[in-house]
């Protein structure tokens, strides 16, 4: 059972302290293989957050400062288990191949679109956010690119965020450059970069073929070495430089 810490008040300074340049730390934890595949029982910090302490804190001084402007910041999403994302991959597998005729590789291209390989995932660290607008006015999907674009709903929060989510260590991470492979635009994502970018150093370090290969969720037996080998190479590293 995951331990969640709920803290009402940050213990970091002033917003204006907040906004400064965050400084590298001196000397980076490391990580174990169960934390960063989300198989590990972790601290999270925040009623309806659940994101690492450092990154709560962050959060909720953006938070504060997006309040100031006139919006509302709205977790939709932050800290998945594995088990939470072979739950999500599974639904898709079944449903694209059952429900929708698929053969299995052509639904395994189609979900990691925008879903990944449970084990592989930023949201297993408790360093990345889904966000939105709670202000905003709309109806179906949230997670909809179109409507952080122009003359969507999110369209005002999304411009904020370009102008001041990096000066509380957040960053998007699945961006619209022309020349990214991999997940798609993903203008909802953003991550605490203090945090994950070591976090990513020392992921991309492991054996991840071999990590997948003695998990048993739908679909893992159509994975290959040169499929696994794409999909670090466009899904996991090709994201926003400033993450890598």
């Amino acid at each position: 059972m995951l331990r969640r810490t709920f803290v009402k008040k940050t213990s970091a300074g002033s917003l204006a302290m907040a906004i400064m340049p965050f400084q590298p730390l001196s000397s980076e934890p490391e990580y174990t293989i169960e934390e960063l595949m989300g198989k590990a029982d972790i601290a999270l910090f925040g009623e309806g957050i659940n994101l690492r302490k450092e990154a709560h804190d962050a959060f909720v001084l953006m938070k504060k400062a997006a309040y100031s402007a006139g919006f509302d910041i709205k977790m939709v999403s932050s800290f998945r288990d594995f088990n939470h994302q072979e739950r999500i991959w599974e639904r898709k597998f079944l449903k694209f191949t059952e429900d929708e005729g698929m053969q299995p590789l052509a639904a395994i291209d189609k979900i990691i679109e925008y879903s990944t390989i449970p084990g592989t995932s930023r949201h297993h660290w408790g360093t990345d956010i889904d966000i939105i607008d709670g202000y905003a006015k709309t109806t179906g999907d949230v997670l909809v690119p179109e409507k952080f674009g122009e003359g969507g709903p999110f369209e005002a929060f999304k411009l904020w965020l370009d102008d001041n989510s990096e000066k509380f260590g957040f960053h998007l991470v699945y961006t619209d450059s022309y020349f990214r492979r991999g997940f798609k635009y993903e203008p909802w994502h953003y991550s605490y970069a203090p945090l994950s970018k070591p976090m990513l150093t020392q992921f991309r370090s492991k054996n991840i073929f071999k990590l997948l290969q003695y998990e048993q969720f739908e679909g893992v037996e159509h994975f290959t070495t040169g499929f696994l080998k794409d999909y670090i190479h466009n899904n996991i590293l090709d994201i926003n430089p400033d993450l890598l």
